[in-house]
């Protein structure tokens, strides 16, 4: 890592990327502050025992001093925080974090995966492929992968993998993060509607996307999945001297629960499974020929590969049974995480529920997005705590909106987290599964304990 900075504070260090860049260069030597007003595991358990969490949560301005080289300000800070006010008045460096991975990655390959879904486990796949075959890489992603040692690695690496956020860079930069990076390879898995609270129409939120395939570099790549038709529309776009290469779904065949690649060189077991799934592999593969990366060498590694943390990852199982929670919160991810899971296991009774947690999924404006989200499910449950509504500043979903919405009568509709696992711990559950989809936490609700009582394990 090339990084002049000694002295950094974090305002809002408790961001799942932000508090690891933090860990990250604490031990390359910068000496890190760092506050927020509420942190939660894994965040609070890692800066505790690195010595980087804040003693109170709260904001400091006097924390705020000449002697820090730069403040990097996290989006869970707002626009009149104090710490960022003081930074202002005495003319600190701000940086957003995708500002201060970019200045640290000028001189490498730099490799931006974006699209509204599917892009933190394209960019897993390449990190594990990469890491498998003994490559050395850098990388940001927002999900943790067991084999490496955090979200962020910034090295002397010659290239530097990116999981691209179309959302705003900070509080006080609107930009997305997908244009700061400032990418030589690009990738589009596909675009539907999200971020309702900043991106108030479809258009504008596509534009976004249009916006990154455009700074695509003369002799750069733009990579997208064809069977995405807004993908399509944008990455067939005429752009001077840059390669375009689209992809799609990877042949495979399911037996007995199991998916296996169809490859040149025969059937390769994989551990992923779901038709968005293998688009992602797909994907993967694309990005790594670009660079260096054998066909061979590619299906040799990643049929180890064992998914990004709460994507698809598997909680709990029996022989009858088997619990998977996912971190689908927005209409696209929920019909492809649903649908995988049903068309994996056609012959098991799937029962799918939902949090609404995000402020695009709790607003009635965009509620009607989710129709039909739910529809491969046999069972379809959807919690949401309307005290969380109401900390949005939104008025709390009646039931009949939601019928309404995800357009199912028979939707099962929970705000209570007791009653919720109360339901699901009274069922049978031979010959049925149970998929748990938010990114948040159902009110606390431990999935762990949760699986041990619906498996009997």
């Amino acid at each position: 890592m090339q990084n002049p900075l000694k002295r950094v504070h974090f305002i809002a260090i408790g961001g799942s990327v932000m508090h690891d860049l933090a860990l990250h260069i604490a031990k390359k030597g910068v000496q890190v502050t760092g506050s927020d007003d509420e942190i939660y595991d894994p965040a609070r358990t890692a800066l505790a025992k690195a010595g980087l969490l804040p003693e109170v949560m709260g904001w400091f301005p006097e924390k705020i001093t000449k002697e820090l080289d730069a403040v990097i300000l996290g989006m869970h800070a707002q626009t009149d925080n104090p710490e960022l006010k003081r930074a202002q008045e005495l003319e600190i460096p701000i940086l957003s974090y995708p500002d201060f991975i970019y200045e640290n990655s000028r001189n490498k390959q730099r490799i931006v995966i974006a699209g509204s879904h599917g892009k933190t486990t394209i960019t897993s796949i390449i990190l594990h492929v990469l890491s498998q075959l003994g490559r050395q890489f850098d990388y940001v992603i927002g999900a943790k992968i067991d084999a490496l040692p955090g979200r962020v690695q910034l090295t002397n690496a010659p290239v530097i993998i990116i999981e691209g956020d179309e959302y705003l860079s900070s509080p006080i930069d609107r930009s997305p993060k997908i244009l700061k990076y400032h990418h030589h390879i690009g990738l589009i898995s596909g675009i539907a509607w999200d971020h309702y609270n900043v991106f108030r129409t479809e258009e504008e939120y596509v534009q976004q996307f249009d916006l990154f395939a455009d700074a695509s570099p003369k002799a750069g790549v733009l990579i997208f999945c064809e069977e995405d038709d807004m993908a399509t529309v944008i990455g067939r776009k005429e752009r001077a001297d840059v390669a375009r290469i689209e992809y799609k779904t990877h042949p495979h065949v399911v037996r007995d629960g199991k998916s296996y690649l169809k490859t040149p060189e025969g059937e390769v077991p994989v551990k992923l499974f779901g038709a968005h799934n293998m688009q992602n592999i797909s994907g993967a593969l694309e990005v790594c020929k670009r660079i260096g990366v054998t066909e061979a060498q590619f299906y040799s590694a990643v049929g180890s590969f064992e998914g990004a943390k709460m994507r698809l990852e598997l909680v709990a199982q029996n022989g009858q049974t088997l619990l998977y929670k996912d971190f689908a919160h927005a209409p696209s991810k929920l019909l492809a995480t649903t649908q995988a899971v049903k068309n994996q296991f056609p012959n098991r009774t799937l029962v799918a529920c939902v949090e609404l947690h995000t402020y695009s999924s709790l607003n009635p404006e965009f509620i009607s997005q989710y129709r039909d989200t739910l529809k491969d499910a046999d069972v379809a449950i959807v919690y949401h705590n309307p005290e969380v509504s109401k900390h949005k500043k939104l008025e709390p979903l009646m039931d009949d909106q939601l019928k309404k919405a995800f357009d199912q009568d028979d939707i099962l509709i929970f705000t209570q987290t007791q009653e919720l696992k109360n339901y699901l711990t009274e069922q049978q559950w031979d010959n049925k599964n149970l998929l748990m989809m938010s990114s948040g936490t159902f009110g606390g609700l431990d999935l762990v304990e949760l699986g041990e009582e619906v498996t009997g394990s």
